[in-house]
């Protein structure tokens, strides 16, 4: 079995916490984490048609039937259950004594949130990261904030990288040889989602018209979101749209990073930049394969910043530092892809190019934001598609791609 790099905090989690949440998208791994790391954990899963009937209609006797320390699979699925946990666990606070797991995020559903406010611990598991498919234990990011910054580096060519990118990191798939395979698991996954995990939180039908908004939120990956553009483009009404945008942020298939703020926010543009969550996935919705990507290395570009962009989402959640993922952008254009601005208010920008080699304008948008963090800025990195790290200006530096990883 592959390491998680979430295990260690799942397990301090369950050393004092009474309910403990293993949220992220289906089929990233939660429920086999859960069971690899406690075999001997009583174990029900909602999707089991008995067991969710009993937890929606009768959430009291469900939790008699399952006492804890019990492991509680797509919980989402019984919002019902909430409460009775939080009834149950005020009388009994005992550590560990529920594991869930959830495929929608329930910080986005309110009356769920707020019912185990201060009484549950939530873990994040997004699909595989390269270091984890690696074996290794790193962070890029944490070592992104120290003052000596001396990543290393594997020197991979352009088909390696393409690779990496179509494979993604959902478990089944990264691991099949066959891109057929790999699409033919795909299709079945964004069915699934539609058909079923939308309706479960959302209660409502006639989504028809979702795949087009998922294959134009592919075709625009690590752009701007403009909901007014999407609105025209699908002829779903504005309101409809938003709607199906928060629905598929809820069950992790949309990532949003929002706009670094500063005191001269009136020069920097407010939309947030939206990725899909695995790039394996984004390949698929964008019909790119390892061939036609490199036949056309100028479509690479987006598929690699959205690639990079969930790199970092995984290591920011996992890591000590645990910056947040912000971008930054002017209304002249200027642009830094990534700002990670820890709790102390320590700023780390990255910008991603594609080719094996940089230029001096490669750092503009870097040095903008040197300028605006001023103190606060510990320093620039340009990842690019190179062999060598290479220093572009005060506190910039240009670094191989592969030190997300190596």
């Amino acid at each position: 079995m592959i390491e998680r790099l979430a295990r260690q905090p799942l397990l301090d989690a369950l050393s004092d916490t009474p309910v403990v949440l293993i949220h992220g998208p289906r089929q990233s791994g939660k429920s086999t984490l859960g069971q690899f790391l406690e075999p001997n954990r009583r174990y029900v899963t909602l999707d089991d048609p008995i067991a969710l009937a009993l937890a929606r209609r009768d959430p009291k006797a469900f939790l008699e039937a399952y006492p804890g320390p019990v492991m509680i699979d797509e919980v989402q699925r019984a919002p019902e259950l909430f409460l009775a946990i939080k009834l149950n666990v005020d009388r009994d606070r005992s550590p560990g004594k529920f594991l869930l797991t959830g495929s929608a995020n329930v910080m986005n559903l309110p009356k769920l949130a707020d019912s185990l406010a201060g009484r549950m611990e939530i873990v994040d598991l997004l699909p595989f990261s390269q270091t984890e498919l690696e074996a290794r234990t790193s962070n890029f990011v944490d070592a992104s904030f120290e003052e000596q910054f001396n990543p290393a580096f594997e020197n991979e060519d352009l088909k390696d990288l393409v690779d990496r990118i179509v494979r993604g990191g959902f478990p089944e798939p990264s691991l099949r040889s066959s891109q057929a395979r790999r699409d033919a698991w795909f299709a079945n996954y964004v069915r699934t989602l539609l058909e079923r995990d939308v309706k479960d939180v959302a209660n409502i039908d006639g989504l028809s018209q979702m795949p087009l908004l998922l294959r134009l939120l592919a075709s625009r990956a690590g752009s701007t979101l403009n909901a007014a553009g999407l609105a025209t483009e699908t002829g779903i009404p504005y309101t409809s749209l938003k709607r199906y945008l928060s629905l598929l942020e809820t069950i992790f298939l949309l990532q949003l990073v929002n706009t670094w703020s500063h005191d001269r926010s009136r020069i920097l543009t407010k939309a947030p930049k939206a990725y899909i969550v695995d790039s394996g996935l984004l390949c698929y919705l964008a019909n790119l394969s390892a061939k036609s990507l490199s036949e056309d290395p100028l479509r690479l570009k987006p598929l690699l910043e959205n690639f990079v962009a969930l790199e970092l989402q995984k290591q920011c959640r996992l890591g000590d530092v645990r910056p947040w993922l912000l971008h930054l952008r002017t209304i002249r254009h200027l642009s830094v892809d990534f700002v990670l601005e820890s709790r102390r208010g320590e700023v780390v920008g990255i910008q991603v190019k594609s080719g094996t080699s940089l230029h001096e304008d490669d750092a503009e948008g870097l040095r903008f934001l040197r300028d605006l963090a001023a103190e606060k800025f510990v320093r620039g990195i340009v990842l690019y598609n190179g062999t060598t790290i290479q220093p572009l200006d005060a506190k910039i530096v240009g670094v191989p791609i592969s030190a997300l990883w190596a």
